[in-house]
């Protein structure tokens, strides 16, 4: 008969399930694509202070000086610009800017809209009609009129131009927090807590909130994407950030004119927003699957089959 008291007993599974950590390392390409954000925010908090002076020295010998070069130093690896200045040192300048704008206005946005579709999917049909014909006045407006006049009149600058995305983005937010907030108030747990007599503001923080956040979450990480590329729109257009600010979108328009001459002065910044708005929309297909209760065994099925 075997010996059965030298057996190793199997791990026993966990039943919370795997890790988010865990199983984002399976899935290689929202693995690259996060670590290729973190890098990119990393160097945006860091720019500035490292490269700040670099980024805005000017030397005419290096005029449009061409990339993969070591012969002016490291920082004209990637070129030089019009005025002479290191190409990749004002890229990872100019990605504060950028991700600051964009972090910016999804984070108002989504605040504001959210509250607003909190308020408008739990109140009276009074209330909610209210709310969203002021959601339908801002999106019956061009989001691109909006910013020209806003810019126009308070001035091209980064707290502006949060301000003004900001409010072309806020109905996004509303009207997806409104129509889950409509649907998870009549789920048992919710009607549980009304009768028990809990308060609105308990029940909404508490109980409704936590449902809807992932939702908010996947949304906010591709409306991150797409704010990046709107304020790159604007200020390629001359209505966004001004000199001596600086964003991707700026330098591919400070660029624009050398395109025959010297293709990396728009290249490289232009490269930049592709790579990270890419990684941004592989990243929140993943966080949707991720966060949803009823996809997230996609995900387990991979570690299972793995295993």
């Amino acid at each position: 008969m075997a010996d059965l008291s030298l057996a190793t007993p199997d791990k026993p599974a966990d039943p919370r399930g795997p890790s988010l950590l865990s199983m984002l390392w399976r899935d290689k390409l929202a693995f690259a694509s996060a670590v290729t954000l973190l890098i990119i925010i990393v160097l945006a908090l860091l720019g500035p202070t490292l490269l700040g002076d670099l980024a805005s020295s000017q030397n005419l010998r290096g005029r449009n000086f061409a990339p993969y070069s070591f012969e002016r130093g490291w920082a004209f690896f990637l070129g030089g610009d019009a005025l002479g200045r290191p190409i990749l040192a004002r890229l990872v300048v100019a990605a504060h800017s950028t991700i600051l704008i964009a972090s910016g206005t999804v984070l108002s946005a989504a605040i504001v809209g959210a509250t607003l579709g909190l308020v408008a999917g739990y109140a009276g049909k009074t209330t909610s009609q209210v709310i969203m014909r002021l959601a339908d006045v801002i999106m019956s407006f061009p989001s691109l009129l909006i910013a020209v006049v806003v810019l126009y009149v308070l001035g091209a600058s980064i707290p502006n131009m949060i301000l003004v995305l900001a409010i072309t983005r806020i109905p996004i937010y509303l009207r997806t927090t409104r129509a889950e907030v409509l649907e998870v108030r009549e789920r048992m747990f919710v009607q549980a807590a009304v009768v028990m007599g809990a308060g609105h503001a308990r029940i909404i923080l508490r109980h409704i909130l936590p449902v809807v956040a992932p939702t908010l979450v996947t949304i906010a990480t591709l409306d991150f994407a797409f704010v990046m590329l709107a304020e790159s729109s604007l200020s390629f257009l001359g209505i966004g950030v001004q000199p001596p600010d600086i964003t991707w979108g700026l330098m591919v328009s400070q660029g624009r004119p050398y395109l025959t001459t010297a293709w990396w002065l728009a290249f490289w910044p232009g490269l930049m927003i592709v790579i990270t708005a890419l990684s941004l929309n592989l990243l929140s297909n993943w966080t949707r699957i991720a966060l949803d209760p009823a996809q997230r065994w996609r995900l387990e099925a991979r570690r299972t089959k793995h295993v």
